[in-house]
């Protein structure tokens, strides 16, 4: 005779969604501190663009590979665990910046490695919500934990101001104080869900199960868009608009924070929609904003130089912005569907680590194609014609692996 575990409380799970989601945006503060920081940095240290593109992109690179052990990792041991573990180790590179990083490029590049650490979180919070809510739930859930993505707007809103005011220093100082609470106040609070699945099998057995799925690939592709271009214009969009715009870098970092918080909000509606509607759904409208966008954009004026931007350029930039946002929440419902319990950090790792690889790769590109063109037109129609592909991608490929995932499971429960 079985005996049913009972189901987590409504409002237990609630605070461990929160507790979650606070820690994913404290770490996506960290994670984004270079960003704002980059024309600085370029000005102080007489860096390329070149130089100063692989400045920020670098933690990028490191969080999005990252996740992928970590992602496993989480499976074995529970965000219970990692959750401070992560933040705790975050606060090292934090520091080291904030105190070391001025001294020459070679320190910010060894700093900006090991901040990428910090970018792993979003591995561990994704399996750890989606134990605690019933399947009905998950999108919803863990699109409300994807706000945690709004970290990357506080650095935005909060470094410049703070390196003018206070010191170069005080915004790293800030960080590591805010995550060092917060590693205590996670190991206190936080308790995996006694729905938990625990795997059996070996960390490498899953990842390389997890590696052999056509579904992990298809998922990551779809996320290495809509995750990937929000981390890629929240990085590089400071340098877009002063570069052909002629925007001052405040305006600049302030108009990327909107950007950021839109983006932020409508995670969370992804997920709604999803568990409303479906996800392919919502991917499917996700993907077609973001190619008519970014043809928008392609097609307004650039180099203006006068610090003014066209009110055309700011309304595709923020609808694209609410595509890659539900688009992202939207992804992950996806991954709650069809992925197995005891597999869903390991998939996480994966699918977040091409998000992450998503956001490196397009500042690299936008500025190689900017040196070479004078504009960033040719980098906004790749960027349209992959949203093409994506959506082909998600009406062919992945709404087939869903229904039969789906049939799956009812002929097993039936």
């Amino acid at each position: 005779m079985h005996t049913r575990r009972a189901q987590p409380s409504s409002s237990r799970a609630m605070l461990m969604l929160v507790v979650a989601a606070v820690g994913y945006a404290l770490n996506f503060w960290a994670w984004a501190l270079l960003s704002p920081l980059g024309p600085l940095y370029k000005d102080l240290l007489t860096l390329s663009g070149n130089q100063q593109a692989l400045l920020v992109a670098i933690p990028v690179l490191v969080g999005a590979l990252g996740r992928i052990p970590v992602g496993a990792l989480t499976d074995r041991f529970g965000g219970r665990i990692m959750f401070p573990a992560i933040s705790a180790v975050s606060i090292i590179p934090v520091l080291f910046l904030g105190f070391f990083g001025r001294t020459s490029y070679g320190a910010l590049l060894g700093g900006a490695f090991f901040l990428g650490v910090a970018g792993t979180i979003f591995a561990v919070g994704v399996p750890f919500v989606n134990a605690w809510f019933p399947p009905e739930r998950r999108g919803t859930a863990v699109g409300l934990y994807g706000i945690g993505m709004g970290g990357t707007a506080i650095a935005a809103l909060t470094t410049v101001h703070l390196w003018d005011a206070v010191g170069s220093a005080s915004p790293f100082l800030i960080t590591s104080v805010a995550l060092a609470v917060y590693t205590v106040v996670s190991w206190m609070l936080l308790r995996d869900s006694p729905d938990r699945t625990v795997p059996t099998t070996s960390l490498l057995s899953r990842l390389t199960t997890t590696a052999r799925s056509a579904v992990t690939w298809q998922t990551s592709f779809l996320y290495a868009l809509s995750f990937g271009g929000y981390v890629a214009f929240s990085i590089f969009l400071p340098t877009y608009l002063q570069t052909a715009y002629g925007l001052e870098l405040a305006d600049a970092s302030s108009r990327m924070a909107g950007f950021v918080v839109v983006a932020v909000f409508c995670r969370p509606l992804g997920g709604i929609l999803s568990d409303r509607f479906s996800s392919i759904s919502v991917l499917a409208a996700g993907y077609s904003v973001i190619a008519t966008a970014a043809v928008g954009l392609a097609s307004t004026p650039q180099s203006l130089q006068d610090g003014s931007i066209p009110l055309v350029a700011t309304l595709c930039f923020l609808t694209m912005a609410a595509a890659l946002g539900a688009g992202s929440g939207a992804v992950f419902a996806l991954v709650a569907e069809i992925v197995d319990g005891d597999r869903i950090g390991s998939a996480t790792g994966f699918v977040g680590a091409a998000g992450g690889l998503g956001g490196f790769v397009p500042p690299l590109l936008l500025s190689a194609l900017y040196e070479r063109t004078g504009g960033y037109g040719v980098g906004l129609i790749l960027l349209a014609l992959t949203s093409v592909l994506c959506l082909l991608v998600t009406l062919t490929l992945t709404r087939t692996a869903r229904k039969t995932h789906l049939e799956r499971v009812a002929r097993a429960s039936a």
